[in-house]
């Protein structure tokens, strides 16, 4: 599959989107273009069932417009599959036959079970969180997942998503305050008829646009510091208020509103209330977003089919932060190497008890050792503000927010007064003990990058003595080691202030220590 240039054309109720993935085995998996139609199939839908020559049009004149895209683009691998709207339609074998006759364009229908089953596949394989129950609302269905500790328990399938519950319950553009409570009575039936959801306490993973934009309002409310909604999230008594907020704004006022999407003006209410009741038939306190879904888990399904070791949802992180790092220049044994380093100067450091060893501390370590100092790919004169920049403004599949910007600030430590202005913004975030730790680790990191900045991978090893008034770090090297003497030295202080007490740097051939041996 290395090499892969592939597209997936994903069919919903309330739109159409095409994207185009690459897949090789050194960069991942990339998103090259995305590209969306509304197009709301679920209102052609008839009382009789069929779907109308008009919605079947709108379906033609999209699958077109897209296959003229695949064609300049030359890609000839497509999957296009279609959901709800299709699956509802009583003439949907017409519909699938017709499509292939005017476009060219093989159109796959999921089943109920199958669709919520990619969900759960692009949620474990982009999310940290080991169990959860997922909701993925589209237009005409909405699909509920339960997984423990990444292994998928349960699924169903609930035939009314935004769009259907908007043709059912709302007669203006948006719900009235009668409405919206036959509206939370109602899903609130449905969902109690699921016992293995029931009071069971886990986090809620919303999937798709609605959950998106309502992630999108939220961070505009806050004046949020960081983008991306992926990994983001909403304490309950949030979207509580958040729904009082958005049920008092007119029609006009939601087209207008920042971080919504005016095509979703009218159904992101309902969407809200579908939301709000799953989170208090779960018992769930924490609503997480992914910016992952469908279409991410149909591609990591096809990848996996051939490559097995492609992706590992139980080390999310990890894959992604090689991933990063090779983006920025990194190789692979750079990074193993300034992680070893960075493990051993730590255990050296607990083992004398300068510092109190902490599990979690040191995968927080060893996770930023893995991307410290990317920014220095773009420019070296500032690379911890691009660091931190590109760490906690973007992405990243296997972190929450808060642990996003504590790998960013670890990342990028250059010294005190770098570290409390990238941390200003996020004080509220952390404990004042969080605070300090990630300024000490960082300051362990800062050293031991020094110990490798001619890129050779010169030192072997690490040993850390306690003298009377001072610390010796005897550090064995198997080459000349002038620059990374010079930048020890330079750097030392950050070490001295994070153990307190002097440090003598001592730099020892290989050679002489197997003499003394």
């Amino acid at each position: 599959m290395d090499g892969l240039k592939t597209a997936i054309i994903d069919i919903g109720s309330n739109t159409i989107r095409l994207v185009l993935y690459q897949y090789d085995n050194e960069e991942g998996l990339r998103e090259l273009g995305n590209i969306k139609t509304v197009a709301r199939l679920r209102t052609y839908l008839q009382p009789s069932g069929e779907m109308s020559e008009e919605g079947i049009q709108v379906l033609t004149e999209t699958l077109l417009t897209f296959k003229a895209m695949l064609d300049d683009f030359e890609v000839v691998d497509v999957k296009a599959a279609a959901t709800a709207a299709i699956r509802q339609a009583t003439n949907r074998e017409s519909i699938i036959t017709l499509m292939l006759e005017r476009t060219g364009i093989q159109i796959e229908l999921l089943s109920e079970q199958e669709e919520a089953y990619y969900g759960y596949v692009a949620v474990v394989h982009s999310i940290g969180t080991q169990s959860a129950v997922t909701i993925d609302i589209g237009g005409g269905s909405t699909e509920i997942t339960l997984f423990e500790h990444k292994q998928l328990k349960k699924t169903f399938s609930f035939p009314f998503g935004t769009v259907s519950l908007k043709q059912r319950f709302v007669k203006g553009d948006i719900l009235n305050s009668s409405e919206k409570k036959e509206l939370i009575t109602f899903v609130k039936e449905q969902f109690t008829s699921l016992p293995w959801i029931q009071q069971v306490g886990l986090p809620i993973i919303a999937i798709g646009g609605s959950a998106r934009n309502i992630a999108q309002i939220h961070q505009q409310q806050r004046e949020y510091p960081i983008a991306s909604v992926h990994g983001y999230e909403i304490p309950k008594q949030d979207l509580e208020k958040l729904s009082m907020y958005l049920g008092n704004l007119s029609f006009n006022e939601l087209k207008q509103l920042d971080g919504l999407s005016s095509d979703r003006a009218d159904i992101i209410v309902p969407a809200l209330e579908v939301f709000r009741v799953l989170m208090e038939v779960v018992g769930s306190e924490v609503f997480q977003l992914t910016k992952k879904g469908l279409r991410e888990g149909l591609i990591i399904h096809r990848i996996s089919q051939t490559d097995e070791s492609a992706f590992d949802k139980n080390n999310v992180f990890e894959g992604n932060a090689r991933r990063l790092a090779r983006q920025y220049g990194r190789t692979e044994a750079e990074v193993d190497y300034l992680m070893h380093l960075a493990d051993q100067l730590y255990r050296e450091c607990c083992h004398l008890s300068y510092l109190q060893f902490d599990g979690t501390d040191l995968q927080l370590l060893r996770k930023a050792a893995k991307v410290f100092n990317i920014g220095e790919y773009i420019e070296l004169s500032s690379a911890s503000q691009h660091t931190f920049y590109l760490i906690a403004n973007q992405s990243i599949d296997g972190l929450n927010h808060k642990e996003r910007v504590k790998l960013a600030l670890l990342a990028s430590y250059k010294n005190k007064d770098y570290y409390q202005r990238f941390a200003a913004p996020f004080t509220e975030w952390m404990s004042r003990e969080e605070y300090r730790k990630i300024r000490e680790l960082g300051a362990l990191l800062k050293f031991v990058y020094s110990l490798n900045v001619s890129k050779r991978n010169i030192v072997h090893a690490i040993e850390l003595h306690k003298k009377e008034n001072f610390a010796q770090l005897d550090v064995y090297v198997k080459n000349n080691a002038a620059a990374e003497k010079y930048q020890a030295n330079r750097h030392k202080k950050h070490l001295e202030r994070t153990l307190k007490i002097p440090i003598k740097v001592n730099f020892i051939e290989e050679g002489w220590k197997s003499n003394d041996n």
